[in-house]
């Protein structure tokens, strides 16, 4: 098996293109996710467990399929989500730009139109985010926030479970597929 060839799971093909969307696209659906997340909860407390940003993140960092591209596309929508929100700056940016660019990457490998890949990978995304975002509030902020295992495993599932039905309606938003070089 050569490096990007073939897939890691025998029988299941893989698409080498990248996804392609309308500007408008990239630049409304992440900024919509943003303003949900910042604002929503203000009025239905249980929307705060919802992390749209990360999922529209882990989406089209998976639909480019390009590591560069995927790290661009989360230190983008990090570092919008940072400022309109009460947090220090960078946190969100730092944090997204990982889980951008290991999405991009584990997408050259895995067949990501999938539904079953794509809701343990935004189970496993969603854990990622989180466990990086205390790593990161303990070690550059030197705060001491709590780690909760079980409510983040839980509602690491609620965001997987929303992903499937967001990543569906997302599709339909694709312009033709563009064969990689």
């Amino acid at each position: 098996m050569s490096e990007y060839t073939e897939s890691i799971i025998p029988g299941v093909s893989r698409r080498k293109s990248a996804s392609r969307y309308r500007p408008a696209v990239f630049l409304l659906v992440p900024l919509l996710a943003i303003l949900f997340q910042v604002y929503v909860p203000r009025f239905i407390e249980s929307a705060a467990n919802l992390e749209l940003p990360l999922l529209v993140t882990v989406y089209f960092s998976l639909m480019r399929r390009q590591p560069i591209a995927g790290t661009l596309i989360g230190a983008v929508i990090g570092l919008a989500q940072d400022s309109l929100s009460h947090l220090p700056l960078g946190m969100f940016g730092i944090v997204k730009t990982l889980v951008g660019y290991f999405a991009a990457s584990v997408s050259q490998r895995f067949d990501v139109e999938n539904p079953a890949i794509r809701l343990i990978l935004g189970f496993f995304f969603f854990f990622f985010h989180q466990f990086f975002y205390w790593i990161l509030s303990r070690a550059l902020l030197s705060q001491q926030v709590g780690f909760d295992l079980v409510q983040t495993l839980i509602v690491g599932v609620l965001n997987a479970a929303v992903g499937l039905p967001l990543f569906v309606l997302l599709d339909k938003l694709r312009q033709d597929d563009v064969a990689l070089a």
